[in-house]
């Protein structure tokens, strides 16, 4: 008869629980939006501040032709776009299918995850976030509000030899901090083959001095900043995304409905993705300043040359992807109840990696679209096209990811719908609903992140919350 197996000691230890929420967290994050006042001054005075930046530290980015890019070159067996090093990003083709539409086109690949991080601090009893004053060659005013940290895997390991990159630390240890957001997120889908970063937001109670180039701000702050065009970078917008809210508990749709229309529609769209070579994309012509669409639609691939001392490397070429055209963002948005939704759309693009994600109600390159007849152009975009002024509750310019895109602008609007028109592919979804959703890798769109970041900018609906705005009234 064998003995019997003796249960180690520490099996019998209990281990204490922990509250799987932090319950308090939603209450402390509508404290800080209620809050437009802090270590920041006024919104003139932060604008006045960005301003002096952009003045104080020389910046230029001139359009070079590739063959004046240093160590970047063209691969002579694959026409790709390539760096010396291995590293940073390619550019190479892809050729892509959904269901009955099939193209050709170059795309950035860049496998590496990068950090997209921000800072929390309570100061007198309110949340700050720590938001950096940063030049990026892409960015039409070249200087806008990013993240604390912003960095691919080849910026922070420093493979340009560069300067380290200020507050790293507390995002590749983030025990130092506490961990209010963490989630892996992609990006344009688009313009980029399966590339995620990961959104972080670390809260610190140690004393940090900013560096000159970064400023404390409170969540009413930044929305007010949100309502300026060009001032809070798609890094920031992104990350911000995650920050929890207060939520209703009732919806158009439960959170179960809504997961198993998003998983139906993922299940029934035939999606296919392959890169190759970039000398093998038809319809794409290559000439010594520019990779260009035969139609001189869509984008282009372009060269420049970076000068910014407050960068980890004061000078630099790289290739930059630059559209043709300004974008169009919006949501569609109702009451259901007295709880405001927005009309999302399952979107599905060549470059993501689960075939589609929660979009925008409208999201393209108007332009693209002005030779077609309105029944061959994208659902919702002569309505908010033409939407009357009175229904548009919020409008403003933002730039798309001022590292890989050149002069990339889109008009990022909520607009009050007319009618509960829910066609195939579309959804109603609560604010609360989308902003959960967001805190999980491959559900929300880079662009629909945006926005609903943006409609924390929006005033507050009326209802229990009643705060200034929407990370004060989200429900």
């Amino acid at each position: 008869m064998s003995a019997p197996t003796r249960v180690p000691a520490a099996a019998n230890t209990r281990t204490p629980l922990r509250a799987r929420q932090d319950t308090g967290l939603a209450a402390r994050v509508a404290r800080s939006a209620a809050t437009a006042a802090g270590p920041a001054a006024d919104l003139d005075e932060i604008l006045g501040w960005l301003e002096s930046r952009r003045r104080a530290v020389p910046f230029a980015v001139d359009r070079i032709p590739f063959a004046e890019l240093d160590g970047w070159s063209f691969d002579p067996d694959t026409g790709n776009l390539v760096h010396r090093s291995g590293k940073f990003f390619t550019v190479e083709g892809l050729r892509a299918a959904v269901d009955d539409r099939q193209w050709c086109q170059p795309i950035i690949c860049q496998p590496e995850v990068g950090i997209l991080g921000i800072l929390a601090k309570e100061f007198d009893g309110v949340l700050h976030f720590l938001l950096q004053a940063k030049m990026e060659p892409g960015n039409p005013n070249l200087l806008q509000l990013s993240p604390t940290v912003q960095a691919t895997r080849s910026n922070y390991t420093k493979v340009h030899r560069g300067a380290s990159v200020r507050y790293l630390d507390h995002f590749t240890a983030p025990a130092r901090g506490s961990v209010l957001s963490d989630v892996l997120q992609s990006e344009h889908g688009s313009w980029f083959h399966r590339k995620r970063n990961r959104n972080m937001i670390v809260e610190v109670t140690d004393d940090i001095p900013p560096h000159e180039d970064f400023r404390w701000l409170t969540l009413g702050q930044i929305a007010e900043l949100l309502r300026h065009d060009l001032v809070v970078n798609m890094d920031a917008r992104s990350v911000l995304a995650g920050v929890p809210v207060q939520a209703a508990p009732r919806a158009a749709y439960s959170d179960t409905e809504l997961l198993s229309w998003l998983v139906e529609q993922r299940a029934a769209i035939q999606a296919s993705a392959e890169r190759f070579p970039l000398a093998e994309v038809p319809g794409w012509l290559r000439a010594p300043h520019s990779i260009d669409h035969e139609d001189h639609r869509y984008f282009r691939i372009v060269a420049v040359s970076v000068r910014a001392s407050s960068r980890e490397v004061a000078a630099w070429t790289q290739p930059l992807l630059e559209p043709h055209g300004q974008g169009l963002v919006a949501f569609l948005r109702r009451d259901f109840g007295g709880v405001p939704h927005v009309l999302v759309s399952a979107r599905a693009e060549g470059g993501l990696l689960d075939t589609a994600e929660l979009g925008p109600t409208v999201q393209c390159t108007p332009g693209n679209y002005a030779q077609l007849p309105a029944g061959q152009r994208p659902p919702f975009l002569d309505t908010v096209q033409t939407a009357d002024p009175s229904r548009i509750r919020y409008s403003a310019l933002h730039s798309e990811e001022g590292g890989r895109f050149l002069d990339s602008v889109s008009r990022y609007l909520v607009v009050e719908a007319e009618d509960a028109h829910e066609p195939p592919g579309f959804r109603w979804m609560s604010y609360g609903q989308l902003a959960a959703l967001a805190q999980h890798s491959h559900y929300v769109n880079v662009q629909a992140r945006t926005l609903l970041t943006c409609l924390h900018a929006t005033p507050s609906d009326e209802g229990a919350n009643g705060g200034p705005n929407g990370w004060a009234a989200v429900r």
